[in-house]
């Protein structure tokens, strides 16, 4: 198709059925909005504001996925051994 095809494509898949990791995301990424604006009216300098926000975004990322799979951490799966069911794929182990 081409880019554009592609990214409409995605965003479609977004929209109407988002992946656990993407609601996730969306969490932390509102979190910052929130966190950013709140701390506009406080007299901070727009770096310590805006790293601010980011950290309460990264706070709310764990404690959403936390909440959300019960864990921190995704299992290992089979990593280091193939005779167990994979629990986890992760797309990016080799």
């Amino acid at each position: 198709m081409g880019f554009f095809g592609d990214l409409k494509d995605d965003v479609v898949e977004f929209v109407r059925n988002p992946t656990d990791e993407q609601k996730i995301l969306v969490v932390a990424a509102l979190a910052i909005a929130v966190a950013d604006r709140g701390l506009y009216f406080v007299d901070f300098p727009f770096v310590v504001r805006t790293t601010a926000a980011v950290g309460v975004g990264f706070i709310v990322m764990f404690v959403v996925s936390y909440l959300y799979t019960g864990q921190l951490v995704p299992p290992d799966g089979n990593v280091g051994n193939d005779d167990e069911p994979e629990e986890y794929v992760d797309e990016l182990d080799p």
